[in-house]
């Protein structure tokens, strides 16, 4: 890497870290930066998500405060996430690259059809809240939230975009509780998947020390930032440099 291409991953880390605190899709931002480097698509995505576990950590901690009382959810969809994650990993290493690069673009455009469409959800959330009339209780989801949180940790495994906003829309659909509290318990399932999905990859993966390192260093800054401050800053600021610069990553990954 050139000390350019260095500055640029490092700057995108800060940026993924501090979008994964609040919302999610950070991948949306590093994983570009680092395909202009040059890396191929399966060690970039493996670097990431080395590099990720760091600003996952930093985040979760920046939302502790919201985490108080959810102990016993934690761990119960905690587990999903390892499962989850770890199934990820071991389909990432052992289908083709042909395959990865082929599935990527799809995953990517899904992702960003779910930050696009995260208002609407969130606002179905709160009116199906509206018509119940009674004040949200913490349940644990039953199986099903566990079921929808195990697949979608082996999509996060596979490939970390958009992993957050899956996890928002499942869970604000299925548990009744705040969104900042959801939002708290995201940050430890992303976390948790994160470093299942890491310790597979040191043993039997290849990545780029270098892209690991500035994107740990980057989103470790980046989830303080984004636990502090990120909340203040406009939605559809934050959706709208998601969705270019994923646009920007389909036209790359289809025109190579």
């Amino acid at each position: 890497m050139t000390i350019w291409e260095m500055a640029a991953v490092f700057v995108a880390g800060i940026g993924a870290g501090t979008i994964n605190a609040v919302v999610g899709s950070g991948t949306l931002i590093t994983f570009p930066v680092l395909l202009a480097t040059g890396l191929p698509p399966v060690t970039a995505t493996v670097s990431n998500a080395l590099g990720l576990v760091a600003g996952s950590i930093s985040g979760a901690i920046g939302y502790r405060a919201e985490l108080t009382g959810q102990r016993r959810r934690v761990i119960r969809l905690g587990v999903a996430g390892a499962i989850g994650g770890l199934g990820g990993a071991v389909l990432l290493t052992r289908l083709p690259a042909t395959a990865f690069e082929t599935i990527v673009p799809v995953l990517v455009s899904l992702a960003l059809v779910l930050v696009v469409l995260q208002p609407r959800i969130s606002q179905a959330v709160q009116r199906r809240r509206a018509r119940e009339g009674a004040t949200p209780t913490p349940t644990d989801g039953g199986p099903l939230l566990f079921t929808m949180i195990l697949l979608a940790s082996v999509y996060g495994g596979y490939f970390t975009a958009a992993q957050g906003i899956i996890y928002l829309s499942v869970m604000g659909m299925l548990l009744h509780d705040t969104l900042q509290r959801l939002n708290a318990v995201k940050n430890i399932l992303a976390a948790i998947v994160n470093l299942i999905a890491a310790l597979f990859f040191v043993f039997a993966a290849h990545f780029h020390w270098t892209a690991v390192l500035l994107i740990a260093v980057g989103s470790t800054i980046g989830g303080q930032l984004g636990a502090r401050v990120g909340r203040r800053l406009p939605p559809k600021i934050l959706r709208g440099i998601i969705v270019a610069v994923g646009t920007l990553a389909i036209l790359q990954l289809t025109l190579d």
